[in-house]
C-alpha cells in the first residue's frame, strides 16, 4: 500500500461495539481517542480483556501486578466513556489460538450482542516490515475475528448461549494493511488521558523519555493527514 494513500471514514451507524484485546493498555496505545469519540456520539462500547497485565510489568509480581493493572484500565475505561470492563482470567504472555479461546470469546460476543467487533492488529508486524508484534495481540485478533464467526452459528459452542449474528464488522486497530480511520481530533486529548491512567505499567516499563502525548501525537497525525482530519486512528475492516 501506498505510504500517502487515502484513509477511508469507518461507518458509524451503528449502537453498540465490544472491544476484545488481550492486555489493559492494549486500547489506550491505539483506540481510545476513537472510543471517546463514538461514547460522545451515545453509543455504548464494552471492553473485554483477555489476560489481567500480571506479567507485564518486571518489576512487580503477578499476583500483585493483575489486580493493579485491572485497576488502571477500569479508571482508563471511565476517562472515555467506558462503565464495562471484562476481565476474562487467559494468561497474560502465553495466550494460545485455538478452540478453547474461540469458546471464550465466542460467549461475550453472544452475551453483548455487538455490532461491531474491536480488536488489535494481529498481522505479524506493525509497520509491515520490521516491528515484530507481539504473540498475545496476533493470538487473540486471529481468535476474535474467527469467533465472530462462531458466534453466528448455532451448531457451535451451542453451550455458550444463543447465537448472534448481528456483527457488521471487525476493526484491527493500528494495522499496516489499515484503510479506514476515525477522526479523532475532538477526542485526542481524552485519549492521551486514559493512556496516562496506565501510570504503574508505563513506570515499569523503565521508558524515562516516554512521553504518551507524544507517543500518540506520533500514530495519529499521519493518519489524520491521510484521512483530511488533524488527528485519527487507523483501522483494518473485516466485512462479515
Amino acid at each position: 500500500m501506498n505510504s500517502v494513500e487515502g484513509l477511508e471514514p469507518v461507518v458509524e451507524d451503528w449502537q453498540k461495539a465490544l472491544a476484545v484485546v488481550a492486555h489493559p493498555d492494549d486500547l489506550e496505545f491505539g483506540s481510545a481517542a476513537a472510543i471517546a469519540r463514538w461514547t460522545g456520539q451515545g453509543k455504548e462500547i464494552v471492553y473485554c480483556l483477555l489476560t489481567s497485565g500480571e506479567a507485564g510489568i518486571d518489576g512487580i509480581a503477578p499476583a500483585e501486578c493483575g489486580p493493579l493493572r485491572e485497576g488502571e484500565q477500569i479508571e482508563s475505561a471511565r476517562i472515555v466513556g467506558v462503565s464495562t470492563v471484562e476481565f476474562l482470567g487467559q494468561p497474560d504472555g502465553t495466550i494460545e489460538y485455538g478452540v478453547a479461546l474461540r469458546r471464550v470469546i465466542t460467549d461475550v460476543i453472544r452475551r453483548h450482542q455487538p455490532e461491531i467487533v474491536i480488536t488489535n492488529n494481529f498481522r505479524g508486524t506493525w509497520d509491515g516490515d520490521v516491528v515484530l508484534n507481539q504473540a498475545d495481540h496476533i493470538n487473540t485478533g486471529h481468535a476474535t475475528l474467527d469467533a465472530v464467526r462462531d458466534a453466528a452459528n448455532r451448531w457451535i459452542f451451542p453451550e455458550a448461549g444463543d447465537r448472534w449474528s448481528g456483527v457488521r464488522q471487525v476493526w484491527a486497530t493500528g494495522s499496516p494493511q489499515a484503510r479506514h480511520a476515525a477522526d479523532t481530533t475532538d477526542t485526542f486529548d481524552i485519549g492521551v488521558k486514559s493512556l496516562k491512567a496506565h501510570k504503574a505499567y508505563i513506570d515499569g516499563l523503565n521508558w524515562p523519555h516516554f512521553d504518551p502525548e507524544e507517543f500518540l501525537e506520533g500514530t495519529s497525525r499521519p493518519a489524520g493527514t491521510r484521512l483530511g482530519t488533524k488527528y485519527a486512528t487507523r483501522f483494518e475492516v473485516f466485512t462479515l
